[in-house]
């Protein structure tokens, strides 16, 4: 019983109005740096490198010759160079993707996992607690863009606004040595820790994909919601070619989507989803219960035909059948989505 008050309380402190804070500092850090840096990163990830002003960052992927997702990225372009953000899963990947280039060219890189943490603050007061601890202006950073904020009179700390939640948020990046003391002011500011398990419920709702649960190295790159980190107007980078051939024919065979069973129900991370002809059509990748819609969730691939909102599916989840239907991402519009972000 104590536990599951303690994740209703951590819940809905992100979702009701409060703010919540999380430790993701377990995420891999790399920083490339170099007047090499942009053109060969430039052409290794399908964003384009050229547009990313000083003091902002992009979502990136890196693919393979295939068009398929080899990691999921955020760069961030600071003074010191470019600060690649990547899930644990993938640090050891994009390394070995970079390490070759550093005999090729003015081009360096370093990690700086274990040197640095990750905090991030989720929720609609959450500029009001970035103002409370690190400043005005750091609280006004745009969604696109870099501050860097002082904290105390310790190190710097890298902020950038970003949503892992569907609610407003921003994530720190700071030297290790600050992470315990700045993540003892952001809870005493009124941030409530919460987990993973309740990170990994928000994010279902937000239906924000994974990397290493969502989406690998087996998914094309157009089918798995990455649209922001594509560009289609940059020079040739690995796996253009067919990342472009799918966009311009018209659609992917299959896309990540929602899908919402009718009650609570325990869905297992790669049940096979049936159309109401009882043809295969798609498996869960992720499901939750959501405590604000009362129902199982899942993020899933389905085929293209098939992914109208509304659909009516079944969920074959070991030998249980469960009737569901098709539903448009995100499941809940938190504050992220408000007009106007304080």
């Amino acid at each position: 019983m104590h536990a599951e008050t303690s994740a209703s309380t951590e819940y809905a402190a992100v979702r009701d109005g409060g703010t919540g804070v999380i430790d993701l500092s377990s995420r891999g850090r790399l920083l490339v740096s170099g007047s090499e840096a942009v053109m060969f990163l430039n052409g290794l990830i399908t964003n384009d490198m050229k547009t990313l002003a000083m003091d902002s960052w992009m979502p990136a992927a890196f693919p393979n010759v295939q068009g398929r997702l080899i990691a999921a990225l955020r760069i961030i372009h600071r003074h010191d160079g470019f600060l690649i953000d990547t899930e644990t899963v993938s640090l050891e990947t994009v390394m070995k993707l970079l390490e070759r280039f550093t005999a090729a060219g003015d081009f360096h890189l370093n990690n700086l996992t274990n040197e640095t943490v990750m905090l991030s603050v989720q929720g609609r007061n959450a500029a009001g607690m970035i103002r409370q601890v690190l400043g005005g202006e750091a609280a006004l950073v745009a969604r696109a863009q870099a501050a860097v904020a002082q904290y105390e009179n310790r190190g710097a700390v890298n902020v950038i606004r970003a949503t892992h939640t569907g609610e407003d948020g921003f994530d720190l990046f700071a030297d290790a040595n600050d992470g315990p003391a700045l993540l003892e002011s952001l809870i005493r500011a009124g941030g409530q820790p919460f987990s993973a398990e309740v990170a990994e419920t928000l994010r279902i709702e937000a239906g924000i994909g994974r990397f290493g649960i969502d989406m690998d190295e087996t998914k094309v790159i157009t089918e798995t919601n990455l649209d922001e980190a594509v560009s289609f107007t940059k020079g040739c980078y690995i796996g253009q070619e067919i990342i472009a051939r799918i966009k311009y024919r018209g659609h992917v065979a299959k896309k990540l989507t929602g899908v919402q069973l009718e009650q609570e129900h325990a869905v297992e991370s790669g049940a096979k989803i049936l159309s109401a002809e009882e043809k295969e059509i798609g498996s869960i990748t992720s499901a939750t219960v959501s405590p604000r819609l009362k129902q199982t969730i899942a993020l899933a691939y389905v085929k293209y035909d098939y992914l109208e909102p509304g659909t009516k599916v079944k969920v074959v989840s070991g030998k249980d059948e469960y009737s569901g239907v098709i539903a448009e991402l995100p499941f809940i519009r938190g504050s992220w989505y408000a007009d106007v972000v304080s």
